[in-house]
């Protein structure tokens, strides 16, 4: 029993090595299969960084306005992922934007250069993260926001392993120990912490954001499989990016509605 414990706590501890700068033991076990496994433990990375997302910005609330609390925790959350995330948003927009055919578009996306494209995607979504938290935080407490969206976005973002081909290089690719498609255990185990966080918010947001969960995976598989011919790692990157940059917007959608957006669970949010 202490084995297994053991080897799922090392997965985590891989997942969280490739999805984050935060340190781990150097003599943690790597192997390609090991690196394959940690992928069900994305959403519990993001569960993490949200965390510490939240507790950065309660802390520098106390001390500084909330517009500089927010921005410093943002670059935080930069720091704690090396921009992983955005970097895929911005080379998978450079490449499809600016190819042509499938084999241009990924030529395209694993150059090191940035875009046009690239530049406005980044801009846009990080301009758009700050005003969807602010507005958030001007009518609710952030930290179940922060929780909600960086597990739900990851969960769903590494989802797309399960059913989607892998089309880039995978001797070339920094995402290549993640090419080989999840099992259904392991999907079970990404999609359950994904969706942990829900329980923090209304009956009527849960569901919203599970039918926005659902309706996002379906259309941006079907764009995926027409422009590239399935997926890459920069795919799952500007995934995450989107999901959580929607599932924000639904919330400030919810309560412009005057619809109770936190359940009764959170009490220590209210």
């Amino acid at each position: 029993m202490l084995s297994r414990v053991q080897y799922q706590w090392q997965l985590f501890l891989l997942a969280l090595s490739f999805f984050s700068r935060l340190p781990v033991p150097k003599s943690l076990p790597y192997s390609a299969d090991r690196m394959n496994q940690a992928g069900r433990y994305f959403a519990l990375v993001g569960l993490l960084l949200g965390s510490l997302c939240a507790l950065s910005f309660t802390v520098l609330s106390w001390l500084l306005p909330s517009h500089i609390s927010l921005f410093l925790t943002m670059i935080l959350s930069l720091l704690l992922t090396g921009a992983f995330h955005e970097d895929g948003l911005t080379d998978m927009t450079d490449g499809i934007g600016g190819g042509m055919t499938i084999e241009r578009r990924l030529l395209i996306m694993k150059d090191s250069r940035i875009g046009t494209y690239g530049a406005t995607a980044l801009i846009m979504a990080l301009l758009g993260k700050y005003l969807f938290l602010s507005s958030l935080d001007s009518w609710m407490s952030l930290v179940p926001v922060w929780l909600l969206g960086y597990t739900l976005s990851r969960a769903v973002a590494a989802s797309f392993i399960y059913d989607l081909p892998y089309v880039s290089d995978p001797d070339s690719s920094k995402s290549k120990p993640l090419a080989r498609q999840q099992s259904r255990h392991e999907l079970a185990i990404l999609l359950i912490t994904g969706v942990l966080p829900l329980f923090w918010f209304s009956v009527e947001v849960m569901v919203g954001l599970l039918l926005l969960t659902g309706l996002f995976r379906v259309s941006f598989k079907a764009w995926l499989i027409n422009r590239l011919g399935g997926f890459t790692g920069d795919c799952l990157g500007a995934a995450q990016q989107i999901m959580e940059l929607a599932i924000y917007l639904l919330l400030i959608a919810y309560w412009q509605q005057g619809i109770q957006v936190l359940g009764s669970v959170p009490w220590l949010f209210n």
